[in-house]
């Protein structure tokens, strides 16, 4: 179990890394190209951080794990809304101000209410994954065209004071190269020790996804959005997570209903799909500001932290349970 640990930390460090030099190089090719700092922020820098949950996926699916790849989508957005944005909340206050964001947050609200639609048969199937991924190419030209409309929206400032140092095409090419070489790598060495784990201790790999694999592949998250509120960068902070858990239900979630279609794992329907479902509602009353800028203070932070390590206990009880 030593060697699986460390295959899985190892996993975590390369993945992170990995993710920011693909997103540094991504966005520094794309400023070359004289693409809008609002679109590299919304599509190319949402597309890079929700990188190492797809290709985790991918390799879950492929090697008859679905249950990581789907643990791994839902625990994400769980991580996302209650932890990550929790921990931020409490340490700075958010004020949200964009516009994009505020027409974002329901759009992520329906998506979960069609994901829900789609497994109530308690099925991930092929069509279902065509769903969620032309769910997802509507999604981005969406938010492709707000990034050419919006150009007075506050997250293009915000975007463009966050841009990677100017590099030439070939230097940008090249980490942008090298950070796709090691996610990939770094994405099948995390999968391959996480289901060994989840043989070693007895437990299902979904229940793996929901907690080692989705805090971990959420870290990056966590230390942008922190980073983002202490720069001021409220809205930033907020469209990171909320363009994740985007990309993690049309996306990632996409992937083993297309690669290993099957029926759900058991407590996918009655227990983290739910929560998952009620954490973004939760998010939407919280952050939206109906009369005016959304506002996430400390006690909602704390709000949002408590309902974290109460989904997590109830998953210790569900993985110890007989």
């Amino acid at each position: 179990m030593l060697l699986d640990i460390l295959a899985i930390l190892a996993g975590f460090i390369l993945l992170i890394w990995s993710a920011d030099q693909f997103v540094n190089g991504a966005s520094a090719a794309a400023q070359n190209l004289g693409i809008s700092p609002l679109f590299i922020g919304l599509i190319i820098v949402g597309f890079g951080t929700s990188a190492p949950e797809m290709l985790v996926a991918v390799f879950a699916s492929a090697e008859a794990s679905p249950g990581l790849a789907i643990g791994n989508a839902l625990g994400s957005n769980i991580t996302n809304i209650a932890l990550v944005l929790g921990i931020t909340a409490l340490l700075v206050p958010l004020h949200v101000h964009s516009g994009i964001l505020k027409r974002e947050m329901p759009i992520l609200t329906a998506i979960m209410l069609v994901v829900l639609v789609l497994l109530l048969d308690q099925h991930l199937s092929f069509v279902d994954g065509l769903v969620l991924a032309i769910g997802l190419i509507v999604v981005m030209t969406w938010l492709g065209r707000q990034a050419v409309k919006e150009t007075s929206d506050p997250l293009n400032k915000e975007f463009e004071q966050e841009l990677p140092e100017i590099m030439s095409m070939p230097k940008a090419s090249i980490i942008l190269a090298i950070g796709l070489l090691v996610l990939l790598g770094s994405s099948k060495l995390l999968v391959w020790g996480a289901t060994n784990i989840a043989v070693e201790l007895g437990v299902s790999d979904l229940i793996i996804g929901l907690t080692i694999v989705a805090i971990g592949t959420s870290l990056p998250e966590l230390a942008a959005t922190i980073m983002s509120a202490y720069k001021k960068e409220h809205d930033i902070a907020l469209g990171n997570i909320i363009g994740s858990n985007i990309f993690n239900m049309l996306g990632v979630l996409a992937f083993p209903a297309l690669i290993a279609p099957g029926a759900l794992p058991e407590g996918v329907l009655e227990r983290d799909l739910p929560w998952t479902i009620g954490l973004t509602l939760l998010l939407f009353v919280l952050a939206y500001g109906f009369k005016s800028a959304g506002y996430l203070s400390r006690v909602k932070g704390g709000l949002l932290l408590a309902c974290f390590i109460a989904y997590e206990t109830i998953l210790y009880f569900s993985a110890t349970a007989g």
